[in-house]
């Protein structure tokens, strides 16, 4: 007597992607519920099994939905706004100044569902996302059918849904509490990369993602900057030093991972992580070419992403496939290497598990979640078809098949596209809302390139450095007492001493608060002759202040760029309204006290002459943390035998105009 099952999916090749790549030519399916229940040849399946509702493939090919390991859904939103820039440039002076006006609980859930419209019509099943207001994208995601896991970003400066890291922390504790266990929906946690989170927020997302067992996102080693700074800054490349913030006791989806090496291989895979290639976004930025095929040889989980559709600028996982498969023979000069069925099997299963998902979907398998789709490869652009080689079809489906051969796509045994029409989402308000959001922001960016920023960006990388630092400024009478009190105390770690000649030109503006200085730095030696010479230009945002106990100042955002011109190129440039000059001698120490660190400034002003003064200034990233190194800060100038009640709260642009 035959078993009654809800759907039984007939007359299908069907490409199981199970372990041993088993495939059906005359295949069908059995699902009950939300699993899988049976597979194998069709006599088989029909003779054990009776179906409430039955579908006749058509010969289609019956085969896993695709997971699309890394992106940001709700950047569809951004698709196309800005393009041919240097990763740096886009992110910094493009991406994050328009996702501070905009990103928003709304913003956030229209851009989602925008994606899964497209995701669900290109056969994608299942993603990994990273963004803001995750938990607003977790609901849209679910109202859509798709099974996600939905990453909350943490960064060490503020971000739209979030004024502090400790903020975005607690909101990713309350959404993992309220989301684990939901049937479609992996609450995750997701700090953005080492070069934008601290020690501590690295550690703190680590032991969160630990304590509930839920994956950490993170983009890791992207491009060969990224590694260069590493190694500069703390001696060792990006994977180590996650590996030293404990990064790995979590569940690890690593983004790009492109300039890793074999040693580096070993480390991913001995921890269990997951990688994330990227080849649209990473050739696009040209952050390079991941080494996939080595990756692949050493046995790690490797996934395919579309990364962001703000910078691929698509989220079609069929060409992410073409170009992972290209890319690696063409990087390595080895046309064998990532072969058809491999490139499959980095879309489906291996993908699954690369984001931690691996015992719920990514194969056609008994027990599994029943996440399917249908591909029509009868098209022209597929025909004709070779019978002779078993691996055939997934040479069609890599090197031929486009997404728009899906024609039906079930999620958790539910229907969300039949025969290309989408059954959860309204594509056509969809498109309708997004083009209004388009017209927004076009609207801004079009006043905005009126600004200092945007002018500064066209022509110069722009970075945003630190965005607070915890200042004090003293007067002082006696420069050399000071210095002798800062070389003999016991309560110092002097970690280095520099000696600099400063020249600074500030430009102000009449229509912008910002101002824009640039900065000549000479360095001197010990014979006291200079030795080398830098140029920066800093563009330094309105002052965010708050003032801590002993007058203490929290201060203000900027943006850091090399200064590659003359002086007189950016004057014509930049056109300020009026200029001033300071020029100072400048002895600067950085230091430990009491397990912190501070830079300490030991400045004589040569123009204008306006005497000497003590600086203390250390770089933070929460409330907590500027409170705590406040009376730190109070403490040391108390310590170099200066009275803190004289502390000032003022830049030296303020003191001179003053």
């Amino acid at each position: 007597m035959s078993q009654t099952v809800d759907i039984l999916l007939t007359n299908a090749a069907v490409l199981t992607m199970d372990e041993t790549y088993t495939q059906y030519e005359q295949g069908a399916v059995a699902v009950s519920g939300n699993r899988i229940v049976a597979v194998g040849p069709e006599k088989d399946i029909t003779r054990q099994y009776e179906g409430k509702e039955t579908l006749d493939c058509g010969g289609k090919v019956l085969m896993p939905g695709l997971v699309n390991v890394h992106t940001h859904v709700p950047m569809t939103l951004l698709r196309g706004l800005a393009d041919d820039l240097r990763l740096d440039v886009w992110l910094l002076g493009y991406m994050m100044p328009v996702e501070r006006e905009f990103v928003s609980p709304e913003f956030v859930r229209l851009g989602t569902k925008l994606a899964m419209a497209e995701f669900i019509r290109g056969g994608i099943t299942a993603f990994a996302d990273m963004y803001y207001f995750e938990e607003d994208v977790a609901q849209a995601v679910a109202e859509a059918g798709v099974r996600g896991v939905c990453g909350q970003t943490i960064l060490k400066f503020p971000s739209p849904d979030a004024p502090s890291y400790e903020d975005a922390l607690e909101y990713t504790r309350g959404f993992i509490e309220r989301w684990k266990g939901h049937p479609l929906i992996v609450p995750a946690i997701a700090p953005h990369a080492p070069y934008t989170c601290t020690d501590e927020i690295l550690q703190a997302s680590a032991a969160l993602a630990a304590e509930f067992d839920v994956p950490l996102h993170i983009h890791l080693a992207e491009t060969a900057l990224e590694v260069e700074n590493m190694v500069n800054e703390h001696g060792m490349p990006v994977i180590p030093y996650v590996k030293k913030q404990h990064i790995f006791d979590a569940k690890v989806i690593a983004a790009h991972c492109v300039h890793i090496d074999e040693g580096e291989m070993h480390t991913l895979k001995q921890f269990g992580a997951g990688v994330a290639h990227n080849p649209s976004s990473n050739m696009k930025l040209a952050s390079g070419i991941a080494p996939v095929a080595k990756m692949l040889e050493v046995g790690l989980n490797v996934g395919i992403g579309t990364d962001g559709p703000a910078s691929n600028n698509d989220l079609d996982m069929f060409e992410e496939m073409r170009l992972a498969n290209f890319l690696a023979k063409g990087s390595t000069g080895d046309p064998t290497v990532v072969p058809a069925r491999t490139t499959i099997d980095m879309a489906t299963r291996m993908g699954a598990r690369a984001i931690h998902l691996g015992e719920v979907t990514g194969s056609l398998e008994p027990g599994k979640r029943a996440d399917l789709i249908l591909v029509d490869l009868s098209p022209l652009h597929n025909a004709p078809r070779f019978a002779r080689d078993p691996d055939g079809r997934y040479a069609q489906l890599v090197y031929a098949s486009k997404s728009t051969d899906v024609t039906d796509v079930m999620i958790e045994g539910r229907w969300v596209m039949r025969e290309r029409q989408l059954l959860t989402l309204n594509e056509a308000e969809l498109l309708a809302e997004a083009q209004e959001y388009a017209r927004r922001i076009d609207a801004f960016l079009i006043q905005r390139e009126k600004s200092v920023l945007s002018k500064l960006v066209a022509i110069e990388g722009a970075t945003q450095e630190e965005s607070f630092e915890v200042q004090a400024k003293v007067a002082v009478q006696d420069p050399a007492a000071v210095q002798a009190a800062i070389q003999s105390s016991a309560a110092l770690e002097i970690l280095r001493f520099r000696h600099y000649r400063e020249f600074d030109t500030y430009f102000h503006f009449s229509d912008s608060h910002h101002i824009l200085r640039y900065r000549e730095d000479e360095f001197i030696d010990e014979k006291g002759e200079v030795s080398n010479v830098r140029y920066r230009l800093t563009l330094i945002g309105p002052a965010s202040r708050k003032q801590f106990p002993s007058n203490i100042l929290l201060s203000r955002s900027r943006y850091l760029a090399p200064a590659t011109h003359s002086l007189r190129f950016y004057r014509e440039y930049f056109k300020p309204e009026r200029e001033t000059t300071i020029e100072k001698d400048r002895l600067r120490w950085r230091v430990l006290f009491k397990g912190t660190e501070f830079y300490i400034n030991l400045d004589e002003m040569h123009a204008p002459h306006i005497g000497s003064y003590l600086e203390v200034k250390s770089r933070t990233w929460s409330r907590r943390d500027a409170e705590v190194k406040s009376e730190l800060v109070a403490e040391l100038i108390s310590l170099l035998n200066v009275d803190p009640e004289k502390i000032i709260n003022q830049d030296y642009l303020e003191i001179v105009e003053d």
